[in-house]
């Protein structure tokens, strides 16, 4: 590509009120609302009374301004005014301001944050119910725990404290704000977000995880979760609380244990002839002996955890075991041992398999990072929170729009959904007072665009009278 010559001497203005840049809010918008976004706002989140006298006046409006911006690449309160620039305000209304949008946030407090919370269990439920996410969930449903640390670079956040991270390997402190946040996906399904919570950077990473994880099995139920539903979480959730949570919901867990003296014990009983060779997928055969190249081993042992505590558990300890690469010169093999505890009834090599999907959950935090949660933007907590329970609705909104396009888009990252269904520039006319959108042509995702469209608004050609 070379830009032709005489661009030097060319001239720019920007003044066409017909012009948007984000010409796919439409449908996707379109599709928050069929899911009943507006309602649920209205319904369930009161701001009374205010600082500001209008401040709390129509969340549901503000909210779903904010919803838009996100969708639209926004991560901060000022890239909000993405959704004021050129046509859009002729595309919706009740399009507020940037200004407007961050007296509320900061009106907010941690009962409305609670609220706000509730809206987005509810419309996540709407929207597997208005679009087929989660395929599978009737038979088997994955809820994933776990944190971060979103760092933040001054003490006038409220919250903000150090806390433990992991950069390159390595732990470090680090000034932030820790989300608690949880997920479910199914085996066909990408994950959504089932609840997010904000707290100090300095908080337990463990901390209101078992309330988290019964909000979010009942969330699962609700959106059809009639199956089974395994709760997985590293280590910090490894504890009665979860455990006992997860029984109390009717779910079942797996989750790591720490390596105390009792599971160690436990370890050491382990005959050498139960471990047996786990296939990971992704294996790679060996050319000479035709076997899976994997050094890794499995066994298991009854166990009961928490023993000390008012709520014990007995269950499977499952075990994988590894080779220890940094001592081979060893006589005898060195192994570094990695213990969960479950209740699942797979088999132990299968067990182990599903819990390191636990993983999964890494992949929202990446697209949250890459999007809204790029930055914590308010200096208030609880404005925080809500902005990033903001941020979780509209992943799963962006999740839910792209199973409607395509199987690709279903499981796509949210800054591709942004780049090729949302962020699409369009003219406005409305020849004979109909609205029309002209569209780049040759656009390279206009079909799956034209299905996202088709399948939020009807408007396909009627099948042939047979």
């Amino acid at each position: 590509m070379k830009l032709p010559d005489g661009w030097s001497r060319a001239r720019f203005i920007f003044d066409d009120e017909n012009l948007v840049s984000c010409a796919g809010l439409v449908p996707v918008m379109a599709l928050a609302e069929q899911a009943g976004l507006s309602e649920l706002v209205s319904t369930k989140v009161a701001i009374t009374p205010t600082r500001v006298k209008s401040a709390g006046v129509n969340p549901a409006g503000k909210v779903t301004s904010i919803v838009a911006g996100m969708a639209a690449g926004a991560d901060s309160v000022e890239d909000l005014q993405v959704i004021r620039s050129g046509g859009m305000p002729r595309l919706f209304g009740e399009v507020y301001a940037p200004a407007t949008l961050g007296q509320f946030l900061r009106e907010f407090t941690h009962g409305h944050s609670l609220q706000l919370a509730s809206v987005a269990r509810a419309h996540l439920v709407n929207l597997v119910a208005a679009t087929g996410l989660l395929p599978g969930i009737e038979h088997q449903a994955y809820v994933d725990i776990d944190s971060l640390l979103r760092p933040v670079y001054g003490p006038a956040k409220q919250g903000a404290s150090f806390g433990h991270t992991k950069i390159a390997g390595k732990q470090v402190l680090r000034r932030g704000l820790s989300p608690l946040a949880t997920t479910i996906s199914t085996r066909e399904g990408a994950p959504v977000v089932a609840g997010i919570r904000l707290r100090a950077g300095k908080a337990g990473s463990g901390k209101g995880a078992a309330t988290m994880v019964a909000e979010a099995i009942g969330t699962a139920r609700a959106a059809g979760a009639c199956g089974e539903i395994l709760v997985r979480g590293d280590s910090a959730y490894g504890n009665s609380a979860v455990a006992a949570a997860c029984v109390q919901a009717g779910a079942r867990f797996s989750l790591v244990l720490l390596k105390n003296r009792p599971v160690q014990r436990a370890i050491a009983s382990i005959d050498e002839a139960a471990w047996t060779p786990v296939n990971y997928p992704g294996a790679v055969l060996d050319p000479d002996t035709g076997q899976l190249i994997s050094d890794a081993e499995v066994a298991e042992v009854e166990f009961t955890a928490f023993a000390s505590t008012k709520r014990p558990a007995t269950a499977r300890l499952i075990v994988r075991r590894v080779r220890d690469r940094a001592k081979t010169d060893e006589l005898f093999p060195v192994w570094r041992h990695h213990p969960f505890f479950t209740n699942s009834t797979e088999p132990t090599a299968a067990a182990d398999i599903t819990h390191r999907r636990h993983a999964i959950i890494e992949t929202v935090f990446a697209d949250l990072i890459d999007g809204p949660l790029a930055h914590l933007p308010c200096g208030r907590f609880a404005a925080n929170s809500a902005w990033a329970i903001c941020a979780a609705m509209t992943h799963n909104l962006l999740r839910a729009a792209g199973s409607l396009t395509s199987d690709r888009h279903a499981l796509a990252r949210g800054a591709t959904l942004r780049r090729q269904l949302v962020t699409v520039p369009a003219r406005l006319a409305r020849p004979q007072r109909r609205r029309v959108l002209h569209l780049p042509a040759h656009w390279p995702w206009t079909d799956a665009w034209t299905r996202l469209w088709n399948a939020i608004f009807a408007t396909s050609p009627p099948a042939a009278a047979a």
